[in-house]
């Protein structure tokens, strides 16, 4: 075998196991960056030659300059082949990263197409994808015009944050002014846009030499937003090959990632269906595997864990030999997650022969299931989250990471 590639991780949240182990099975020196305070999770350390910590600030952010300067003390002695973010949080740590020492990937400006909520939006207008109307917050004049043109009610994002994280819904225009006004110096790092109420699906890929080689669509049956902010239970499902939301959204992925300049990684994209119109509008995508178990959900219905493919794909790349996506297995699956009133929630209850997943977090509760129809796992999922809210449920508010 040719000399092991070095793969350097970085991860501020505990994820990625499977890639971490599916990327030493392949043959490579797998280095993780993660926090201090992760030190104690289950990482899979017989998979990690060497582990790096950060100290967060309190904002719970890493210094980019002390990260910057410890990676070049290390390259002093090893060359490391490919920086991998695991997490949405890492993206632009990561493209720095490429950036300064000139390694392969995508760097600042594509990496923005997948982390920026305003650079998708005009990237995809660009492409001839609808987005829901939108203006930054640069200009007063211009902020105006949109609300005299666009009726509410508007939500306001952070450009730069993940799921339904710091995102503020709007009813009139004096509320508005006065949250913007609140953002002071960081307005410019959020973006309003038209609340358009509908169905929120997600397609969860995979990218290789380009080309889109496996993808998934599922629906949540509870937007984020509303979860987040609401005090909901998370709930998403797959759809079926031939459900017309899935060829529509599956060609729209597909269209949307080659438009953004995606060469190779595990992507996550939301879109929504406008209730009033039916269009399908892209809301918002990002260059890694989607969270909330997510990933867990699709690999019960196709069988492919995206985390070890995605590891697969980015060596297959580098030692530029060929590529194959497993089989999909073709049949359905959903997931129901809630916060839990009970630190450690006895599940054994929950007996269908269906499930094959189940959570292990404190003060939380959640399953998957599978069937061969997706009819029959929306059955389930209406029968388990009845049980989980009467019995388990609990609930908090919603983390603002806002700047």
């Amino acid at each position: 075998m040719a000399d092991k590639l070095k793969f350097l991780c970085v991860s501020s949240y505990f994820k990625g196991e499977a890639f971490l182990e599916a990327c030493a099975e392949a043959g490579n020196e797998v280095y993780l960056i993660t926090s201090s305070k992760l030190q104690n999770e289950a990482w899979p350390w017989h998979a990690i030659t060497e582990v790096f910590y950060m100290e967060e600030d309190e904002n719970r952010k890493w210094n980019q300059q002390h990260l910057v300067n410890a990676i070049a003390f290390q390259m002093r002695e090893k060359f490391f082949d490919r920086f991998i973010a695991l997490d949405d949080f890492d993206v632009e740590k990561v493209a720095a990263l490429r950036e300064q020492f000139r390694t392969p990937g995508m760097g600042d400006s594509t990496s923005r197409f997948f982390r920026d909520k305003l650079a998708m939006r005009v990237k995809a207008q660009g492409e001839g994808i609808p987005v829901p109307a939108f203006t930054p917050l640069f200009n007063d004049s211009h902020i105006k015009r949109f609300i005299d043109e666009v009726p509410g009610p508007w939500m306001i994002k952070p450009r730069s944050e993940a799921s339904a994280v710091g995102i503020k819904k709007v009813a009139d225009e004096a509320t508005l002014w006065g949250v913007i006004e609140q953002l002071g110096d960081n307005r410019h790092r959020f973006v309003l846009e038209r609340f358009s109420p509908g169905t929120v699906y997600h397609a969860d890929a995979l990218t290789f030499q380009g080309k889109v080689v496996f993808c998934r669509i599922s629906r949540y049956l509870d937007t984020p937003f509303e979860v987040a902010h609401g005090g909901g239970i998370f709930r998403s499902q797959t759809l079926e090959k031939n459900d017309p939301a899935n060829i529509a959204l599956t060609a729209l992925n597909e269209r949307l990632l080659k438009g953004f300049g995606m060469q190779y990684s595990a992507s996550h994209t939301e879109f929504i269906e406008d209730r009033e119109t039916g269009e399908f509008i892209f809301l918002e995508t990002s260059s890694r595997v989607g969270g909330a178990h997510l990933a867990e959900m699709v690999e019960a219905a196709s069988g492919i864990n995206l985390w070890a493919e995605w590891a697969k794909l980015e060596t297959a790349i580098v030692r530029n030999t060929g590529y194959k996506v497993p089989k999909d297995s073709g049949k359905q699956a959903g997931i129901v997650v809630s916060l839990s009133r009970y630190e450690h929630p006895d599940d054994s209850q929950f007996t269908e022969p269906e499930i094959v997943w189940r959570m292990k977090k404190s003060w939380h509760i959640g399953l998957i299931v599978r069937a061969a129809k997706a009819n029959k796992v929306l059955e389930l999922l209406n029968s388990l989250t009845n049980r989980i809210h009467s019995d388990y449920h609990g609930s908090a508010p919603a983390p603002d990471r806002s700047p």
